[in-house]
């Protein structure tokens, strides 16, 4: 089982559990186009030789952005995987966010098959998100989930095994990344990349208040002078970059909720929401979605790692949900 992220990648083999979990990254020779590596080799060669070396994600907000780097990725983690296992993997389940279009569902099954695999089984992101969590998707009452990936979020309500209502938006946390990155250019005039920006977003950044003031020292470059420069930067200013993509999503799931059945929505007020992916791990978020949904509202305990272990159930169990 594949879940094929706009970050990274995870594989599943059945009875072994997740093998595999690297970035959805190419190294591709500027010169040439070929690509040199994938995955943390990719990100490896990169740092040491980044002159001759582009970064191709084949995987955008959710979807294949081109066949051709998509079909290198994945024929990359199948040799990988292969390497390690007694037969060669199938690719039996393949992870599509659950708002992913009708296009978008059939690059992947064209892409997955360029590998040699038959037509592979299509699982919504959020149905294996609550099985990998533990959630009791097949019940009748509403239980509701929350994916915040690196390029999409999906809020989605489940019973009886199906996603009863969703909403999804291409907002994710690349885009928490690009906040910071913007608002340092615009404010301080500073020029840093997107991993500095996600580390300065792991450091001090917040989707609410966290209480005492908190500074981080970025480096970067002057947007004036393009020397090298240091800048102190507080935690407030960041919540205050990070608040538009916040909010975004925080209405997502507040769309979510005022479409979701009444008999449902009971059920989710006694039960309220679970956090999975990437994203999520921004701090106070959990607090800042529980403020405005007055919903309760938790991280899962392996929030990047259960959307690969559920789609893993539909290997261990060809029904794992209500005979699905």
């Amino acid at each position: 089982a594949v879940d094929l992220g706009s970050a990274n990648t995870l594989v599943y083999v059945r009875g072994r559990g997740i093998v595999l979990s690297e970035p959805s990254l190419l190294a591709v020779d500027s010169r040439n186009g070929k690509v040199r590596a994938a995955g943390i080799d990719a990100r490896r060669l990169l740092e040491h030789e980044a002159g001759s070396i582009s970064a191709v994600w084949p995987i955008r907000r959710g979807a294949i952005t081109d066949d051709e780097p998509a079909e290198s990725l994945l024929r990359s983690v199948v040799r990988k995987v292969h390497r390690g296992a007694g037969a060669r993997p199938r690719l039996g389940v393949v992870v599509v966010p659950g708002g992913a279009t009708a296009v978008e569902r059939q690059a992947v099954e064209r892409v997955c098959r360029s590998t040699g695999a038959e037509r592979p089984y299509l699982v919504e992101e959020p149905v294996a998100a609550a099985v990998g969590v533990g959630l009791p998707v097949a019940e009748r009452a509403g239980t509701l989930i929350v994916d915040i990936g690196a390029g999409t979020s999906e809020a989605a309500v489940l019973a009886m095994g199906e996603i009863v209502v969703l909403r999804s938006i291409r907002v994710g946390g690349d885009d928490f990344d690009e906040a910071i990155v913007r608002y340092l250019k615009r404010e301080r005039n500073l020029l840093i990349t997107q991993q500095t920006a996600e580390e300065v977003k792991r450091e001090i950044g917040s989707a609410a208040p966290i209480g005492a003031q908190q500074w981080a020292e970025v480096q970067g470059h002057d947007a004036r002078s393009a020397q090298p420069t240091t800048v102190l930067v507080g935690n407030e200013e960041i919540r205050g970059a990070l608040e538009k993509p916040v909010a975004r999503i925080v209405d997502t799931v507040k769309e979510t909720l005022a479409n979701t059945p009444p008999e449902l929505g009971s059920d989710i007020v006694d039960r309220g929401m679970v956090l999975v992916g990437g994203g999520s791990l921004l701090r106070g978020l959990e607090q800042r979605l529980r403020e405005e949904t007055h919903l309760p509202a938790q991280l899962a305990q392996w929030p990047i790692t259960c959307v690969a272990t559920g789609s893993g159930a539909w290997l261990e169990e060809p029904k794992p949900i209500n005979g699905s």
